[in-house]
């Protein structure tokens, strides 16, 4: 017998509605989570060497460019690196996490990438790596001579889209990997600025690695992809006498244009935080290692 149903009276109406209303705003919420926020166009980051806050942070001798750009733009003045050596800091840069890694030796992952994201998106990336040879290469090392800047030693770790197959089994991908003599700051919605060892402070001295930041960085800052963009400048570690946990703290310079002179912001960040603010930009979603984590929203006036 086909049974009949029954009416929904007044209160069964109020009882549905109010669970409709609650499920609605449970989603809503989650949607805003994942909405785009237009902070910028474009993102560029560049990643230095092996010196925290203490090094770098007032140091207008050794430093004098990257406290230019501190005194004008934004500095995270509690920024921690997760990790210690080099290489799990670059993998948490465009992971959100060190994924295990304890060492500098070069490895094969299959995790998601902040660059699948982009993709998956419809977004574009680029990754710059001073010295690079170029052909999807994923030696541990090169030595190559000048590429925008004095020569020095190209080294694998240092470009986090080489430790995914995924990215260098496929040539279309691995061709967003090219040396610094064909940098475009318009290629690109992401690109990523890997210096080689003599640039960024890791072989050579601060000073010579702000020499070269002086002559890169305006080709960013003058360029009219820079118009609504946002540049963010970092270190993988601290100096090995560093405070704070993981690999100690580090400067996180945001240059955006707009930004209050000379902003500073006390929270609490770690390298995550950088894909979290990407993520949220341009509403990719979040990495499972980063869906906990918050954006540096406070450069951005959110």
């Amino acid at each position: 017998m086909q049974q009949t149903r029954r009416p929904i009276g007044r209160r069964g109406v109020l009882v549905r509605g109010a669970i409709a209303l609650a499920l609605l705003a449970v989603l809503g919420g989650l949607f805003v989570a994942h909405e785009s926020r237009p902070w910028f166009d474009r993102a560029y980051l560049i990643v230095l060497e092996n010196n925290g806050d203490a090094q770098i942070v007032g140091n207008t001798t050794d430093a004098p460019y990257l406290n230019h750009l501190i005194a004008g733009y934004g500095l995270a003045t509690d920024w921690q690196a997760p990790g210690r050596p080099s290489y799990p800091n670059y993998l948490a840069l465009v992971t959100g996490s060190t994924l295990g890694v304890t060492d500098d030796t070069p490895r094969d992952f299959g995790d998601p990438t902040l660059f699948d994201q982009l993709e998956a998106k419809g977004r574009t990336w680029h990754v710059y790596a001073q010295g690079y040879p170029g052909g999807c290469f994923t030696g541990d090392q090169a030595d190559g001579g000048e590429d925008l800047g004095p020569a020095g030693t190209y080294v694998r770790r240092h470009v986090p889209p080489l430790s995914f197959p995924a990215i260098t089994r496929d040539a279309s991908r691995c061709a967003n990997v090219t040396s610094l003599a064909s940098f475009d700051p318009a290629a690109a919605d992401f690109e990523m600025i890997v210096p080689n060892n003599a640039n960024n402070m890791h072989d050579g001295s601060i000073r010579a690695g702000d020499d070269w930041l002086a002559t890169f960085v305006p080709r960013i800052l003058e360029s009219p992809a820079f118009a609504r963009a946002a540049l963010f400048i970092t270190f993988d570690e601290g100096a090995k006498d560093a405070p704070g946990a993981g690999g100690g703290l580090v400067p996180m310079i945001v240059v955006r244009p707009g930004i209050a002179p000379g902003f500073q912001s006390p929270a609490l960040h770690t390298h995550r935080a950088f894909v979290r603010t990407i993520e949220d930009a341009w509403g990719l979603g979040c990495l499972p290692a980063v869906c906990d984590s918050r954006p540096a929203s406070e450069f951005f006036g959110g």
